[in-house]
């Protein structure tokens, strides 16, 4: 049936680097099914403001050889687009990761849907901040 919802993760470094720490955690995502990452983007921002965008693959820094092996080999997803927004919002020093994955959990589930003569009509993804920001209005609502 092809692949699962699509989400576009920007991971921003105010430092400019990026070190490999959070691989361990994308690994685990990927390994347990949930996750896919089919596309990766790199930006970074001189202190000038003088932008630089690499593909994962054509991009040096050490930290980014274990991203390289979470990364599967799906290309083409994140737009040019996307890429000179996240640009646009890159502080001078700064470096991000548009990092685009596949939503492999609801896999099985459309696919179970689908054999109930069911589809999977929308996914929405509402961050979770926005949902703190949510939760904590109804929550002053209810004390009123």
């Amino acid at each position: 049936m092809g692949l699962g919802p699509i989400e576009l993760v920007v991971v921003g470094f105010e430092r400019g680097t990026f070190d490999g720490s959070i691989v361990p955690e994308l690994q685990r995502l990927v390994d347990g099914g949930t996750i896919r990452i089919v596309d990766a983007v790199l930006a970074r921002k001189s202190t000038e403001g003088v932008a630089t965008v690499l593909e994962l693959e054509d991009a040096s820094d050490p930290g980014l050889d274990s991203l390289r092996e979470v990364v599967s080999e799906v290309d083409g997803l994140i737009s040019d687009e996307d890429v000179e927004d996240l640009v646009d919002e890159l502080l001078p020093g700064a470096a991000a990761a548009i990092l685009c994955f596949e939503h492999t959990w609801v896999v099985p589930l459309r696919d179970a849907v689908a054999a109930a003569g069911g589809r999977l009509l929308e996914t929405t993804r509402i961050p979770g901040p926005v949902a703190d920001e949510v939760l904590a209005v109804v929550a002053a609502k209810e004390k009123e």
